[in-house]
């Protein structure tokens, strides 16, 4: 059964593969809080690629970065075969959460919210990372790992505890 929320004015999806979560999708999540009264943090699963991480064990992780916060502040779901903007809408979002780390990020995001907002009437919410941030992917921290390099600088204290 598929919980609907009261307002989906007030929840926002941010759907990614997420693998793994790193400080950038943390800060995106953090800023995001105090503009909406539920994140469900929503890890797509391909089952045609083969992950870093099991999926298991990136859901405990994001948890465990929101386990303080209220119970329904952070949601983490998992999800394949369907798309972002029907999984919305079947969990009553009105808003999808997106990051944004440079100009290439923002021409694929602008496409990607101009087919949303056709598709389902839904509106995204663009972050820019912070500048700080703007180097950190998942894929730089995979390839970092595979090279031997200490990590934990990229990811949320929460995993590194």
């Amino acid at each position: 059964m598929t919980h609907r929320f009261p307002d989906p004015n007030r929840v926002a999806l941010y759907a990614g593969t997420f693998d793994p979560f790193t400080i950038g999708h943390a800060s995106v999540v953090e800023r995001a809080l105090p503009l909406f009264d539920t994140i469900i943090i929503a890890l797509g699963v391909n089952p045609h690629k083969v992950p870093w991480q099991p999926v298991e064990q990136r859901v405990a992780d994001i948890e465990a970065v929101y386990a303080s916060l209220p119970p329904g502040r952070v949601r983490v779901i998992t999800y394949s075969d369907v798309l972002t903007v029907d999984l919305a809408r079947q969990l009553g979002a009105g808003w999808l959460l997106r990051g944004v780390r440079s100009a290439k990020d923002f021409e694929y995001e602008r496409d990607l919210a101009d087919i949303n907002r056709r598709l389902a009437g839904l509106e995204t919410l663009l972050l820019y990372s912070l500048p700080e941030m703007a180097a950190i992917s998942s894929s730089m921290v995979r390839e970092l790992h595979s090279y031997g390099h200490d990590i934990s600088a990229f990811l949320p204290r929460k995993f590194t505890e």
